[in-house]
């Protein structure tokens, strides 16, 4: 059986999930999700005023049930948060409900990407370096756990990395096609 029409995006924070979502979106005619702008739209509030009044556990309270809407969606790019895969009701949801591709980075892109984002409450520390560590050693196996194709996004253009997304795609559904 193959998964429903979603591609869902997952990956730490700066590896390009929203940016590189859009433009898979636009390219293949989906519907682009944010699942943080999602809870920032429900809330009205940013991310960062929701860790500082409800602490991380009321926003992954949030993520779980902004995931679990927006997994049941169909045709839709979705990016998540980098610390969506925490919650195992989360990984059952992206893994049952579409294609989840891990865009992965290395510690040092990542830092260079987030270094000028105060958006990011979790590297809001003197070490962001150790706290992306700490955080990557945590969540990697969670990212490899669902995913249907990694990526490695140091080196690439948003361009050449979606190419890479819609060329495997492309290569499961002739695959499926031969088997179904």
């Amino acid at each position: 059986m193959s998964k429903p029409n979603n591609i869902f995006l997952i990956g730490p924070m700066g590896a390009g999930k929203t940016t590189i979502g859009r433009q898979l979106a636009r390219d293949l005619g989906l519907a682009f999700l944010d699942s943080d702008h999602e809870i920032e739209h429900r809330t009205g509030a940013g991310i960062p005023l929701i860790f500082e009044i409800e602490g991380e556990e009321g926003f992954r309270r949030r993520e779980r049930e902004a995931i679990d809407d927006l997994t049941r969606r169909g045709g839709v790019v979705l990016a998540t948060g980098g610390g969506a895969v925490l919650d195992p009701a989360n990984r059952a949801h992206l893994a049952a409900r579409g294609c989840v591709i891990y865009l992965h980075a290395s510690i040092d892109h990542l830092l260079k990407r987030t270094a000028k984002d105060r958006n990011r409450p979790l590297l809001q520390t003197a070490d962001p370096r150790a706290r992306l560590a700490d955080i990557m050693k945590v969540r990697d196996p969670l990212y490899r756990e669902i995913a249907d194709l990694i990526i490695e996004t140091d080196n690439s253009s948003v361009r050449a990395t979606v190419r890479s997304i819609e060329e495997w795609l492309g290569q499961v559904a002739e695959h499926e096609k031969h088997i179904g």
